[in-house]
């Protein structure tokens, strides 16, 4: 996602360029309509459009870890309504389904997946999804908004170790590196005493917050291999209308599954007594939710835009970026306190990072190099 420090945030960053580095689903000849468009822009077009596309995804994924923290700040208490939000503003994805044109190529498979398994595998993704949600939503009511966003930074390493028992993904020595790097960061915020929560949240509920996020990370990381393994045996292909379908439709079972959470749970009975108590008034508590739910569309918008108009690598190391900005910013908007363990803890994030990235740029390298190196074999083929 993702990830993105979020699964909605860039759920399907590592998919695309993870399944770039196996061998490749489409044939060399099959090129999406989109990317064919893309490629006729003029230069000025094509910038705009990368220009556009991070600032969605910097801004929408940092707008919506910042106004869940002030959901809560302001006397929001309700987890399932948190989850909901991350999801609910879904129909906005339809926007870009249907401004860019579908590929005109079929799946490479000589039978395309019935409609019964891919709702059940959508189903399934969608209901994870949905407790992950809830998972994030539990560690952002009991740790603030740095601390949240520097846990959620080991979603890499766990993305490592997934990757490499279920896509057979290389564990090199870059890799290892960034594993035990982001490991050693969270356990520095894990054994932190200064560690600061919100307001009146005591140890317990830190702790409580701190292993929500951290397994919040974990499953999210699964998701992705999982989605990535959906791609490779299941749907055969991977064009922009294909990963925006996927992305529609497990986030419209994640918003019914958290809707059933929120009425099985007896929290929509608090929520006029929230809206009648929050800090800032009722409009402001309706316009907190609405924003952060177009918040986190707005930043899925910008990871998928990023992967088909410039490529997977650079998406992920703008999303990576964004996990940087993210506690910055919240230094700025919530004041919260940055000691030196948690700028250690940060440092030790961006190293981890950039140990990631470089192994990705690598392994990137390496597949256009084969790629290019199988066109011109069959064009030397195709002349003899």
């Amino acid at each position: 996602m993702v990830d993105e420090i979020h699964p909605e945030g860039n759920l399907f960053i590592n998919i695309v360029f993870n399944t770039d580095q196996q061998e490749s689903i489409l044939s060399k000849d099959e090129l999406s309509t989109s990317q064919i468009q893309f490629a006729k822009l003029k230069r000025w077009q094509w910038w705009f459009l990368v220009a556009l596309n991070i600032i969605f995804l910097l801004v929408g994924q940092a707008a919506a870890v910042i106004l869940g923290r002030f959901y809560y700040d302001q006397g929001g208490n309700s987890k399932w309504m948190a989850t909901f939000v991350q999801t609910a503003a879904f129909p906005l994805l339809l926007i870009p389904l249907f401004l860019v044109p579908s590929s005109k190529y079929p799946s490479t498979s000589s039978t395309a997946p019935s409609i019964k398994v891919l709702a059940s595998i959508y189903f399934f993704l969608g209901v994870v999804i949905a407790g992950d949600n809830m998972l994030y939503s539990v560690g952002l009511l009991y740790l603030s908004a740095s601390t949240y966003s520097l846990i959620c930074a080991t979603q890499l390493a766990f993305n490592a170790v997934f990757s490499y028992f279920i896509n057979s993904q290389k564990f090199t020595a870059l890799i290892l590196n960034s594993v035990v790097v982001l490991s050693l960061s969270a356990a520095l915020i894990a054994v932190n005493d200064d560690s600061d929560g919100p307001t009146g949240v005591k140890k317990s509920k830190y702790i409580i917050g701190f292993i929500g996020t951290l397994a919040a990370s974990a499953l999210y990381s699964l998701l992705l291999s999982l989605m990535q393994l959906t791609f490779q045996k299941v749907l055969k292909r991977e064009t922009f209308s294909v990963v925006l379908e996927m992305q529609i439709c497990t986030s419209l079972v994640a918003t019914c599954a958290s809707l059933i959470g929120l009425f099985a749970s007896g929290e929509w009975r608090t929520l006029h007594g929230e809206m009648q108590g929050f800090g800032k008034g009722g409009f402001a508590y309706v316009m907190t939710l609405v924003w952060t739910a177009v918040a986190w569309q707005v930043c899925s918008v910008g990871v998928v835009g990023l992967i088909f108009v410039v490529s997977s690598l650079f998406s992920n190391v703008i999303s990576t970026l964004s996990l940087a900005i993210t506690p910055i910013a919240s230094v700025i908007v919530f004041h919260d306190k940055m000691n030196g363990v948690k700028i250690v803890a940060m440092l030790m994030a961006i190293w981890g990072f950039a140990s990631y990235i470089y192994q990705n740029y690598l392994d990137d390298s390496k597949a256009r190099r084969t790629r290019s190196s199988t066109l011109t074999e069959s064009l030397n083929d195709s002349l003899c």
